[in-house]
C-alpha cells in the first residue's frame, strides 16, 4: 500500500503562504491519484485538490482554486501544496490521500491510504 506523509504545516497570518509537502512511498504510488483535503472541527472533510501522479494533471476545488497550487517532484516522491493568500476559514488539518482511481477524485470514501495529517493556523 501506498505510505503518505505530510510536512510544513504552521502557523501563519491572513495573507501570507505556506508551502505543505506529501511524501509518497510504495511501488504503486505512481499508478494512484494524490489528493489533498482537510477539516475542522465539527465538519466534513473537505477535497481541496488532487494530482494524478502519471501525466500531471490537476484538479482544484473552487474554494482554493487561484490560491492554492499543487506541483509534485518525482525525484523526491513529493508532492506539494502551495498555499498563498490564506484566509482564517482555511485553518484546518491537511492530509494527502491516495486513490487507485484513474479519474480525478473528490470524495473521501475514493481514497484508501491518507496522511497522518499537519495542522495549518491562520491568525487574523
Amino acid at each position: 500500500q501506498v505510505q503518505l506523509v505530510e510536512s510544513g504545516g504552521g502557523l501563519v497570518q491572513a495573507g501570507g503562504s505556506l508551502k505543505l509537502s506529501c511524501v509518497a512511498s510504495g511501488r504503486t504510488f505512481r499508478d494512484n491519484i494524490l489528493g489533498w483535503f482537510r477539516q475542522v472541527p465539527g465538519k466534513e472533510r473537505e477535497f481541496v485538490g488532487a494530482l494524478r501522479w502519471s501525466d500531471g494533471y490537476i484538479y482544484y476545488a473552487d474554494a482554493v482554486k487561484g490560491r492554492f497550487t499543487i506541483s509534485r517532484d518525482n525525484a523526491k516522491n513529493t508532492v506539494y501544496l502551495q498555499m498563498s493568500s490564506l484566509k482564517p476559514e482555511d485553518m484546518a488539518v491537511y492530509a494527502c490521500a491516495a486513490s487507485q482511481r484513474l479519474g480525478i477524485r473528490s470524495a473521501p470514501n475514493e481514497y484508501y491510504s491518507w496522511g497522518q495529517g499537519t495542522q495549518v493556523t491562520v491568525s487574523s
